[in-house]
């Protein structure tokens, strides 16, 4: 047989074992809260024994040297031999991102990657008190070793898919004693049935000699999860000091260990993402052509293309539900985000001196990959500064009366088309006359008589920063002007809510996804436009005392008892009007953003659908008030509006 080429299984390991990286993280800050369960440790000794046994395969030593050690600490606290106390926990910490070092370098391609020695020399000093512990535990009775073990080796029939040869690890047992092997061809089909890339034989091995257990187990560790494997000792009689035990001598002594058998299969495969946004974007210009042709059918006679016309809706119906079904594929769950930070909590809280305490809610919400990716660093921001502005320390908030330890909560939840996402803390709150006080320093326009709303806002204000000083932490003033700058590139809002000596509520609100969004068609001019119907707050027809003019450029509309900005999208856009009808005459569309309300003037109202969104900005350049483009049934390109952008406009020009 020839040889198989393991490079092409490389990508599956690494993502692989960057998962398992996550798992033992999540796990062993969970051991150290006291919140983990019987299984935990479980989980956390199986991703350390899956990325030994394919760094092993692979050839990446490094990475198997320091799983090795870290999987026998492992199986000590797995067996009752070890508590996790903070050494040990700190120590199995550290080990995690060394590992994931490891696995960017070697990805990378550096060929002379080396393990780090400092650790693999820490992790074998805490394994000495165990070894001693176990020394003396034993010390009562004499224990030989097994004369040999009896072992049955059943491969999966798709193991040579992942790269595995059953022969190679029959040669790696002979090497280690005297190998009797006998073939089981019980499931060897018929010669016209076979698939040469199947593996169909099995073995019963009879090894003899002075090996241990976990040399055997080393030979199969990368294959324990692809075959039926029993292994079994054979030991003579125990000689035992004490009489109790030797009254058990007799009693069959068997180690048995057994994996899964070869008829489970797995229910997900992995699908690059490039392949997914192909889908994705193929599935826009279906749903293009399909308002294209409900269109242009939209002229024809119903009873001599009835058949037709029932095809035709029939194919919008399928379309919608394509369409939705694909982007799940691209939903994940906010758990995503969320798993990264008990670390961080944990890390800079002591850091700082300060005790903290992380819950989470609604980690299974769904959100749009691309805006997980990209709303990563603005809640790592607001988590940092949670912990760093808002937390008190232990005897400031004993002294005024609250919990030693400061809790933040992650939250997320859907809310109609959108998904919000809030960080709150049991801090200090924010201090309205410090924050009045920076924002006069940097020379901003400030008064007493704003509202708290207002102020909060000012944080987001570049340069603006409250901290008593500079530190690799905080207080450069970027932290909140990135977030909003992200969080805005998102077409997301920001909103704060804060009380003085209770705590501060940081809110995201997000679109579910960048691909489509539900809009309402405006003509303006001879061109149309698209207005996120999430913005759209109502539209009407304004009379002419409704308007009022305060400026030569500027002007006001009535709705009920509030005034709002009115502004006419053909001079935003510099569009000249399609017809000579009076502005009063015009349709106005009121938008919010941010809490801030806007007056949209436009010539007609063409409907709702919803469309399929193009960056203009990755094929052109940004454009200020265009969040986007999408090609509408005639194959006109219409502009979707940055409603976003036009509120935050106005606030500078004020």
């Amino acid at each position: 047989m020839s040889s198989i080429d393991l490079t092409q299984f490389q990508a599956t390991f690494f993502a692989e074992s960057r998962e398992g990286l996550d798992a033992m993280e999540a796990g062993l800050l969970a051991l150290e809260a006291g919140t983990a369960n019987g299984e935990t440790i479980n989980t956390i000794f199986r991703a350390a024994h899956s990325i030994k046994g394919g760094s092993a395969t692979f050839g990446f030593r490094a990475i198997a040297e320091t799983t090795h050690l870290l999987e026998t600490l492992l199986d000590q606290v797995r067996g009752g031999q070890r508590a996790v106390d903070a050494e040990t926990s700190d120590a199995l910490l550290i080990a995690v991102d060394v590992l994931r070092g490891l696995l960017d370098r070697v990805e990378a391609g550096d060929s002379n990657t080396q393990g780090d020695a400092s650790l693999n020399a820490r992790l074998e000093q805490l394994l000495l008190p165990a070894a001693t512990a176990a020394t003396k535990k034993t010390a009562a009775t004499v224990q030989p070793n097994p004369l040999g073990w009896q072992i049955r080796f059943f491969p999966q029939p798709g193991m040579y898919a992942t790269g595995n040869d059953p022969l190679r690890i029959l040669r790696e047992l002979a090497a280690l004693g005297d190998c009797n092997t006998c073939c089981d061809v019980s499931a060897l089909p018929a010669l016209h049935d076979l698939d040469a890339a199947q593996a169909y034989l099995g073995w019963n091995i009879e090894l003899r000699g002075d090996i241990s257990r976990a040399a055997i187990s080393e030979v199969f560790a990368w294959v324990e999860d692809e075959c039926a494997l029993e292994i079994v000792a054979l030991i003579p009689p125990v000689v035992a000091i004490d009489p109790i035990v030797a009254a058990v001598a007799d009693a069959p002594i068997a180690a048995t260990s057994a994996v899964a058998a070869h008829d489970h299969g797995d229910s997900s495969i992995r699908v690059a993402v490039a392949k997914v946004d192909a889908l994705i974007n193929l599935v826009g210009e279906l749903v293009i052509t399909q308002a294209m042709l409900r269109q242009q059918s939209a002229h024809l006679d119903p009873g001599a293309h009835d058949l037709l016309l029932v095809g035709l809706t029939q194919l919008d119906r399928n379309t919608r539900d394509l369409q939705e079904a694909v982007m799940s594929v691209r939903m994940l769950p906010v758990e995503f985000v969320f798993s990264r930070f008990p670390r961080l909590v944990r890390d800079l809280g002591a850091r700082l001196g300060k005790k903290v305490r992380l819950r989470t809610s609604g980690e299974g919400t769904e959100l749009d990959k691309g805006v997980i990716e990209r709303i990563i660093d603005p809640l790592t921001h607001l988590v940092r500064n949670a912990v760093d502005h808002g937390l008190e320390t232990p005897d400031k908030r004993l002294a005024a009366g609250k919990d030693a330890i400061g809790t933040i909560t992650l939250s997320a939840s859907h809310q109609g088309g959108h998904i919000i996402i809030d960080v709150v803390d049991d801090g200090r709150g924010l201090d309205r006359q410090r924050i009045l006080a920076k924002a006069a320093e940097r020379g901003l326009p400030v008064s007493d008589t704003m509202s708290d709303n207002e102020v909060w806002k000012l944080i987001f204000h570049p340069g603006l920063s409250t901290a008593d000083s500079v530190t690799d932490v905080s207080g450069r003033g970027v932290g909140m002007d990135v977030v909003k700058q992200n969080i805005a590139a998102l077409s997301g809002e920001v909103d704060i809510e804060s009380q003085v000596g209770v705590g501060m509520r940081v809110r995201i609100k997000l679109p579910l996804t960048l691909a489509i969004l539900d809009g309402m068609s405006v003509a303006v001019g001879g061109e149309i436009f698209i207005l996120p119907l999430s913005y759209v707050i109502e539209s009407l027809l304004p009379g002419t005392d409704d308007i009022k003019r305060i400026a030569a450029e500027s002007r006001m509309l009535r709705v009920r008892d509030e005034y709002l900005p009115l502004m006419a999208m053909a001079d935003l856009y510099h569009i000249p009007p399609a017809t000579t009808a009076e502005r009063s005459t015009s349709v106005v569309v009121v938008v919010e953003s941010e809490g801030r309300k806007l007056a949209l003037e436009v010539d007609e109202l063409v409907g709702q659908q919803q469309v399929v969104v193009k960056s203009i900005e990755s094929n052109y350049r940004r454009i200020h008030g265009v969040s986007g483009a999408t090609i509408l049934g005639d194959g006109r390109v219409a502009l979707i509006v940055d409603v976003g952008g036009l509120s935050r406009s106005l606030i500078r020009a004020a």
